[in-house]
């Protein structure tokens, strides 16, 4: 079996206008190469559709945050570039596939690891499976920046990076991280 290590991953966290769908407004890639965390990509854009009161409730941006910011279609390259990898990892990752898909229609998706989904099979029992219940229970926030803060899209993948990390750790091989069963071996096909 393949260790985790073996793979790229990048943790992908995308923060919306509060519209139906959601729009992009902020967009940070993290990248894992051989188990280990690089540096945070981040973008913030223009969205097509103004942002909604409660969207900047509660990751803090305003219209005028983004009034001078690209567009995505400006940033799609570097966005395509950074999304190369052999998996995606998000937490709660049907919102960020969800959006993502619908800035580049046709693309398909590397293996997704949803750490929401991973955190609920390999550690059972806590009471909240929310990002910021995880970061408090495993410290997950310790060393970063104070300038990152709470449902910001750099904050929230390095985080989830972080998050994977521990539980990659606690898998014991890539196929339980996908969340397969080993396969049994046949003992009587060894004689």
């Amino acid at each position: 079996m393949t260790e985790w290590t073996s793979l790229n991953f990048v943790i992908v966290d995308v923060e919306g206008n509060g519209q139906q769908p959601p729009d992009l407004v902020e967009l940070a890639a993290v990248p894992i190469v051989g188990g280990v965390i690089g540096e945070p990509l981040s973008w913030l854009v223009k969205p097509d559709a103004p942002i909604k009161h409660f969207a900047t409730r509660i990751h803090g941006l305003t219209n005028k945050d983004v009034a001078d910011c690209p567009s995505f279609a400006a940033i799609s390259g570097n966005v395509l570039a950074a999304l190369d990898a052999d998996a995606l990892v998000a937490h709660n990752a049907h919102v960020d596939l969800g959006v993502l898909s619908r800035k580049f229609p046709g693309w398909e998706s590397p293996e997704v690891f949803d750490t929401l989904k991973l955190a609920r099979r390999l550690v059972p029992g806590l009471d909240s499976y929310r990002l910021g219940r995880l970061v408090e229970a495993y410290s997950l926030a310790e060393g970063l920046p104070e300038v990152l803060t709470p449902h910001r899209a750099t904050y929230d993948a390095l985080v989830t990076a972080r998050l994977f990390v521990l539980l990659a750790t606690k898998a014991a091989s890539l196929e339980d991280l996908r969340g397969r069963p080993p396969k049994e071996v046949d003992e009587d096909a060894l004689f």
